[in-house]
């Protein structure tokens, strides 16, 4: 499983404004320019995460995008799920997916299916209070970069 740009610049989003919660509306604009996306990118994520109640939005003059809730309150995986669609591992696991004529005999399925259980519970266990937290040098429960197994990319 790989997070897109759009799940990942999704997430900026939301950490760029957790960052200006006092600011009020925040243009779309200054948005792009501090995370250095592009607004035809902006464009398309925005309206998504509007729609799903994560942001309110304003167009105008003094119009932007400000958060709807508590940074606490913001789940990483209902970021990434709104944007990516289904983080299932195989086709099979999808929301929408039809029954597999042979999830009966598949023997790899229990395997997919814990996969995609604890990657759910992964990310419904981050907030953007913690990252926000991670990155001032705070207690955290996250692994420094340093820390994550490069081992695994050597094969």
């Amino acid at each position: 499983m790989m997070i897109s740009t759009r799940g990942r610049y999704a997430l900026r989003v939301m950490i760029e404004l957790a960052r200006s919660t006092e600011n009020g509306y925040i243009p779309m604009k200054r948005i792009a320019q501090r995370q250095r996306i592009s607004l035809k990118y902006l464009e398309q994520i925005l309206p998504v995460l509007v729609k799903n109640g994560l942001l309110d939005g304003v167009h105008g003059k003094k119009g932007g995008y400000r958060l709807t809730r508590e940074i606490a309150d913001y789940r990483i995986g209902e970021i990434l799920r709104l944007t990516e669609g289904d983080l299932a591992p195989v086709a099979c696991l999808g929301c929408d997916a039809k029954e597999c004529a042979r999830s009966a005999d598949c023997i790899t399925l229990p395997m997919w299916s814990e996969f995609y259980r604890l990657t759910n519970e992964y990310f419904d266990s981050i907030t953007l209070a913690d990252l926000l937290r991670q990155q001032k040098d705070e207690p955290s429960e996250l692994p420094e970069a340093s820390e994550l197994p490069k081992a695994l990319c050597d094969h």
